[in-house]
């Protein structure tokens, strides 16, 4: 009688958790639903019934309204826009800031500590401060209205990736610089050889972070960007809407979902990695 009151009491809690992590889960995902239902919602249903999860009618024409864009502008080209500027500036940013990570933690040089803590000084530095002195540079170097902007200082790391690498580095053993030194390995072929293929966590939650960042960055290129073929997502989705006029949400919506995509993929492929490089566990001597 008493293990069965026990097993009870034990389904009982496993369901009542269950529950639980459901509503918090919907809870979560909610904003997600609703931009997916309000997608397919006519404009109509979007100012009379905007809670609703249930598009009624089903309009599958904010798709393609969508992708026409604007200006003689489709989608597709502000899309190809961005996953080129996003791509070049995750690999860039990404391997530079594993070098800069790699010379901070194995190489010793004079004023290293000092660099270290000036590097560190600048994540406390809100970006919109530097707006003003760049856009001042970047025009006096003729970029304005060029990609260059975006993916020049990329060229020089990220002082948070250049940190999270760091403490994966140095998790790992130092005996394997010194067996590779023995072995008659320079700093270069031990960082490439060596290092560089079990920095592989901490690599791909970089790549991931910057990507995501970049992806969503609206700022910068509405600073630099003045071509419409140049434009880059944000902007277009941005540019979209007509407070003058009447805007096509639903559209808006569908190009939303559209632009969530190539994140989504990305986080789905490499979520493995995210955890283990996010802790830097890295390997143990």
């Amino acid at each position: 009688m008493l293990t069965t009151l026990n097993r009870r009491r034990f389904l009982l809690k496993r369901a009542l958790y269950h529950l639980v992590m459901i509503l918090f889960c919907f809870v979560m995902i909610y904003p997600i639903l609703w931009l997916f239902s309000a997608s397919f919602k006519s404009h109509q249903e979007l100012i009379h019934n905007p809670g609703s999860l249930l598009p009624h009618p089903v309009v599958l024409t904010n798709y393609a309204d969508g992708w026409r864009g604007f200006g003689g502008t489709t989608f597709k080209t502000f899309i190809g826009n961005s996953l080129f500027v996003c791509t070049l500036s995750t690999v860039f940013q990404v391997s530079s800031s594993a070098l800069v990570a790699y010379g901070f933690s194995r190489i010793v040089f004079r004023g290293r500590k000092l660099l270290f803590s000036l590097m560190i000084v600048t994540m406390l530095l809100p970006a919109q401060i530097l707006l003003i002195p760049q856009y001042i540079l970047m025009n006096g170097f003729g970029w304005i209205n060029t990609y260059l902007p975006l993916l020049v200082p990329t060229l020089f790391g990220l002082p948070f990736f250049i940190f999270m690498i760091m403490q994966f580095i140095q998790g790992l053993p130092v005996e394997l610089d010194e067996a590779a030194a023995i072995d008659g390995c320079n700093k270069y072929s031990t960082f490439f050889r060596i290092l560089l293929p079990l920095l592989k966590p901490a690599l791909i939650t970089a790549v991931i972070f910057s990507f995501y960042w970049k992806w969503q960055e609206f700022l910068e290129p509405m600073l630099y960007l003045q071509n419409v073929k140049k434009y880059t997502m944000p902007i277009a989705m941005n540019l979209f809407s007509d407070p003058s006029s009447v805007t096509n949400w639903g559209a808006i919506y569908a190009m939303s979902i559209v632009s969530m995509i190539p994140v989504f993929l990305l986080f789905l492929f490499f979520q493995k990695y995210l955890v283990e490089g996010i802790a830097t566990s890295g390997l143990k001597g």
